[in-house]
């Protein structure tokens, strides 16, 4: 009988193991073209320590991304701050299927299109090593600067399934600092 309550005990531990350490999946058929153009960073969460620092003051940012050959994405990012508006290029390098990548510039291991449907929002997961800490950040990024219901609901239905509690979660507000005047448009 003891035997046995060990075994059980044993396919247990390997059972919530393989849970948690559970494969992120990419979003079956990514098409970086359509993936491709101006997205909004709405909301993020993150047990990153320097992230839950910042948090409540961290401002939408947006990125603008373009399909290169290979699957590999070039994309531009704007940052708002106190002192104007950051702006940093880097390449998401492609590892292995479409939607799935790596940017060593930024520290990000593991970067997995996790969700989208192209038009409106999508869920991205990222993996990463910042100040020789790695953690674990999952962006809602939208096509506009308002999430809708559907997107809301596709990130908080995600998150939780990669270990991030909903009090590591922010809700990003608009900034007029990196003027979207016309990127809408184009």
């Amino acid at each position: 009988m003891a035997m046995r309550c060990v075994l059980l005990g044993q396919v247990l531990v390997l059972l919530w193991l393989s849970g948690a350490w559970a494969e992120v999946l990419v979003q079956p058929d990514f098409d970086a073209k359509k993936f491709s153009g101006l997205w909004y960073v709405v909301s993020m969460v993150s047990d990153c320590k320097v992230f839950l620092g910042k948090k409540d003051h961290l401002l939408m940012s947006s990125r603008t991304i373009r399909a290169m050959p290979g699957g590999n994405l070039s994309v531009h990012m704007e940052f708002p701050r106190a002192d104007g508006c950051h702006q940093l290029d880097a390449e998401y390098l492609r590892v292995g299927s479409e939607g799935h990548f790596r940017v060593p510039a930024l520290g990000y291991l593991d970067v997995r299109v996790a969700d989208t449907d192209y038009d409106t929002f999508a869920v991205l997961y990222i993996y990463k090593e910042l100040e020789g800490a790695l953690s674990t950040m999952v962006q809602l990024y939208s096509r506009t600067q308002e999430a809708s219901p559907q997107a809301t609901k596709a990130f908080q239905d995600f998150y939780p399934t990669v270990g991030l509690p909903d009090d590591m979660m922010v809700m990003l507000p608009k900034s007029d600092v990196c003027s979207s005047a016309g990127k809408e448009a184009s």
